[in-house]
């Protein structure tokens, strides 16, 4: 199942390089799964494939899983830090929670991956799944802007499945998920729930079956962040 899953998405990766006429894809890689998954995807799909590693205030250890998966994909990349970028931009800010200089991050991260995309006609790869996509847990205009999601008809479960089946490292198969917004975050932590829970959860919602916090929860998560998956409203006076 997941060798049929595989040979569609790089069939999907070429058609789309084909219609587009673009000469291949960029993504960020953070060392995670999902990033991981894509990079082996767009390799079967061209040589043309661009990893780039964009830490900002990020741990050691993240951009080392990073590194250590771009060569073991022998995917080209290269590796631009961003927090020096990051720390003058917010020095101009007035005082903020976490999660809107998380956001800050995550768009600064694909402002760069859409330079380098102009720069060599490719198209940004972007890496949510279906779980990330239906609760809208991603930034808006951040990673969640992207020209293509090859991953975003799969839930967690079915990229780890995946994963296997491509030979990713086991270490980044069971590694906790994370979108490296501020240290010490994890999906799963923020969320409040294992992405077990959230993907059975988010099927039985689909169904009308969920019920308990965790149904409330995720069922309201997905209400709110509709317009995350959506164009920008327009006012039309005609």
């Amino acid at each position: 199942m997941c060798d049929t899953i595989a040979k569609k998405i790089v069939e999907w990766l070429q058609a789309t390089l084909n219609e587009t006429t673009a000469k291949g894809y960029v993504l960020g890689m953070s060392g995670g799964l999902d990033s991981t998954v894509c990079a082996a995807l767009i390799k079967k799909a061209t040589e043309n494939c661009l990893g780039l590693i964009l830490p900002i205030e990020t741990d050691v250890r993240e951009i080392d899983d990073a590194s250590e998966v771009t060569a073991v994909l022998n995917v080209k990349s290269q590796y631009i830090d961003l927090t020096s970028v990051y720390t003058s931009l917010i020095k101009f800010l007035p005082n903020s929670n976490r999660i809107a200089l998380g956001n800050i991050k995550a768009r600064l991260r694909m402002v760069v991956l859409y330079y380098y995309a102009n720069l060599n006609n490719y198209l940004v790869c972007g890496t949510g799944n279906k779980t990330e996509i239906s609760l809208g847990y991603f930034t808006k205009f951040g990673d969640g802007a992207c020209d293509v999601l090859p991953l975003g008809d799969l839930y967690k479960f079915e990229v780890r499945a995946l994963a296997t089946s491509l030979g990713i490292p086991e270490k980044i198969i069971k590694k906790v998920p994370s979108a490296g917004l501020w240290q010490g975050q994890t999906d799963e932590g923020e969320i409040g729930f294992s992405y077990e829970e959230i993907d059975k959860t988010i099927q039985a919602i689909q169904k009308g079956e969920a019920r308990g916090e965790i149904g409330e929860k995720l069922h309201e998560m997905i209400k709110k962040s509709e317009h995350k998956r959506k164009l920008p409203k327009i006012c039309y006076l005609k």
